[in-house]
């Protein structure tokens, strides 16, 4: 039994211990022309995904998933600014495999309820529910590493 207990203390582990709003808002500028003008035609819609860690003491660190949504007809519809957050757990995870867990693993996890969120949000404020595309983490981290790479030169 007490090899069990040894071999569970050296796992790696990542865990969600609780998930938040730290900061939303919807901005409906032309209201309530914009809202007549919604159902007409599909709106252009930009969609901005930006990632951010830190850590909050030894072994737990928060993740901030920042969403930014703007639609477009003949001018704005709408605005959605989300930052959705999530504080994780981690035990045994070397150092250089930290930030991958983090920023795809601990994406992965938040995303459908910041996804939950932006579709409530824009219901809410009068238009049909926006549901964002699932996202590819893995290609996303890949990317960033790569365009800092390119950065630092």
């Amino acid at each position: 039994m007490a090899e069990t207990d040894t071999q569970a203390d050296t796992q790696p582990r990542f865990a969600l211990r609780t998930q938040y709003i730290k900061d939303l808002s919807l901005e409906n500028p032309h209201a309530p022309a914009s809202l007549i003008a919604a159902g007409q035609q599909a709106p252009k819609v930009e969609l901005n995904i930006d990632l951010a860690a830190q850590k909050i003491q030894d072994n737990l660190f928060e993740l901030l998933m920042r969403i930014n949504v703007r639609a477009m007809g003949e001018r704005t519809l709408f605005l959605v600014d989300l930052t959705y957050a999530g504080l994780f757990a981690t035990a045994n995870i070397p150092d250089e495999q930290l930030e991958p867990v983090l920023m795809v693993d601990g994406a992965f996890i938040l995303f459908p309820f910041a996804r939950r969120v932006v579709a409530d949000i824009t219901r809410d404020g009068g238009f049909p529910p926006l549901q964002l595309e699932p996202v590819d983490f893995y290609r996303f981290y890949q990317e960033k590493v790569a365009q800092a790479q390119v950065a630092a030169g």
